[in-house]
């Protein structure tokens, strides 16, 4: 793969560490906070983020059934969320060739329209089912999600920016 210029060679990430930070934005998503409209959805950033890093590790399948397991939990409609994350996983797999040359900060801006698909789809389908809409507060989410892709990009990356066998010989 063709890296931008000044990007620094990454170590393969452990799979061992992609599913693990992944059950853990699953945890993350079923404390109870509330049901408030405008609370990001962790588990959609971490599946972005594996998605766009590692696609050939985490895919539409991880995503099929990680939002099971989030429909499950919230009660909601089953596929809910299924739905919201495969396409989220699709398209963040489609795009992540051009989203690596960018910034962090400005993949941020790169991601938010895939953020805000995902919860459009989530609010479709509860309207169609009956649902009440949540209000405005509920674009907030997206906004977030997408203000969280630095952090959750750096603390991500960190295991895999160690240096693998640190040689003052070696121009690497």
């Amino acid at each position: 793969m063709i890296m931008r210029p000044g990007q620094p060679l990454l170590l393969p990430a452990n799979p061992f560490f992609i599913w693990f930070t992944l059950i853990l934005a699953l945890m993350v998503n079923m404390l109870p906070f509330g049901r408030v409209p405008w609370m990001p959805d962790v588990l959609a950033i971490a599946l972005v983020f594996w998605s766009v890093h590692q696609p050939q590790r985490i895919g539409v399948v991880a995503a099929f059934l990680f939002g099971l397991a989030v429909d499950v939990h919230q009660t909601s409609l089953l596929g809910q969320h299924a739905l919201a994350y495969t396409t989220l996983s699709y398209f963040a797999i489609t795009i992540h060739r051009r989203l690596l040359w960018f910034k962090v900060p400005s993949q941020a801006m790169q991601v938010l329209p895939l953020f805000l698909a995902a919860h459009g789809i989530e609010l479709v389908i509860r309207l169609l089912a009956g649902g009440a809409f949540p209000g405005p507060s509920f674009l907030l989410a997206p906004v977030l999600e997408a203000a969280l892709w630095p952090v959750v990009s750096v603390l991500l990356l960190m295991p895999q920016r160690r240096a693998p066998d640190p040689d003052e010989n070696r121009p690497l």
